[in-house]
């Protein structure tokens, strides 16, 4: 039976077909809401205890990226699944609309000093996949510098892969049908509003331009060292567990151990 992983994968080198993934379906768990929260709180749990050992360990690295369509579930992600562990090796950047400083740089100029350091993880609300995204839907780079770009990500998560830090990426995967509810949500709940904008309601008519673009763009970007996965997040306990149970499987694969304690400890009384 193939892992979570192994189950929401996208395969390098292989075309992919957002229609194709239906983004209400659990698969790979037969269980109801509230036993995936059950698993899900389980699994948060194992998750601590990693990000402990990473911390402790002071050697590796891990980058989680999330990407989705507005109203995707990215905040509530970060906040579900990342609930209980140590704020002091856990940083989250949101990449928004770039600043002038920012636009006067390479398009990456302003990730990289938001990767994780040893023994941290770095969660990133959206990401250096806006330029090959936003900047394409929108024109505003031509299609020869966004498809240039391809190689320039893939070149730069392999660098980071190679000097020791893990990266999983996650697209979280609503319908259109789910994000007008979750729109609607933010219009009629006072306490929801602050998140709504009217560039939300333009985007949402870009709906198409933006599945063909993450198509390509997860298809082209997809390799061993930085994978991505597509999670069906239209209910938000399945995507919680999802994304729970692939980062829990990565941190165990990576075989962790404590740093070797001092000698000079063994007996010694406190006074």
């Amino acid at each position: 039976m193939p892992t979570f992983a192994e189950r929401f994968l996208v395969a390098p080198g292989k075309k992919l077909r957002l229609a194709d993934i239906d983004p209400r379906r659990t698969p790979g768990f037969d269980g109801d809401k509230d036993a995936g929260k059950a698993r899900t709180a389980a699994r948060n749990a194992r998750l601590e205890e990693l990000q402990e050992l990473l911390y402790a360990n002071g050697t590796r690295r891990l980058l989680v990226v999330l990407q989705a369509m507005d109203a995707g579930g990215k905040d509530g992600t970060i906040r579900s699944v990342f609930d209980g562990v140590n704020p002091q090796g856990v940083k989250v950047a949101c990449f928004k609309k770039p600043t002038d400083k920012e636009l006067a740089h390479d398009f990456l100029w302003r990730c990289h000093p938001h990767a994780p350091a040893a023994g941290e993880i770095a969660i990133w609300n959206r990401s250096h996949y806006e330029d090959v995204l936003v900047s394409r839907v929108h024109d505003l780079v031509d299609e020869t510098c966004w498809r240039k770009r391809y190689e320039h990500i893939v070149a730069f998560e392999s660098m980071l892969a190679d000097e020791g830090t893990t990266v999983r990426k996650f697209f979280l995967h609503i319908s259109k049908d789910e994000q007008r509810e979750r729109l609607q949500a933010r219009i009629d709940d006072p306490k929801k509003r602050w998140k709504w904008s009217s560039r939300d309601l333009d985007e949402r008519r870009r709906w198409d331009d933006y599945q063909a673009a993450y198509e390509e763009a997860l298809a082209a970007t997809s390799t061993a060292k930085a994978p991505w996965y597509v999670v069906p997040a239209d209910r938000n306990w399945f995507r919680d567990l999802v994304v729970s149970e692939i980062l829990v499987e990565t941190l165990e694969a990576l075989d962790l151990r404590l740093p070797p304690e001092d000698p000079d400890v063994a007996g010694l009384r406190v006074t």
